[in-house]
């Protein structure tokens, strides 16, 4: 399955501040445990992030 909560929902369910979660998904990634894709909106602009577990 797949999902895309928000970080401010992750934020809330976990009651961490969106500072710890973003740090954490960081934290995850340059470990190598997610795989991250910069996603853009038809326009170029930068929309969220994707992050895969791997």
């Amino acid at each position: 399955g797949a999902c895309w909560p928000a970080i401010g929902t992750i934020a809330r369910e976990l009651r961490l501040s969106r500072s710890t979660v973003l740090r954490a998904l960081n934290d995850l990634y340059r470990a190598g445990f997610l795989e991250k894709q910069n996603r853009h909106r038809p326009n170029g602009s930068l929309t969220s992030n994707l992050f895969t577990i791997k």
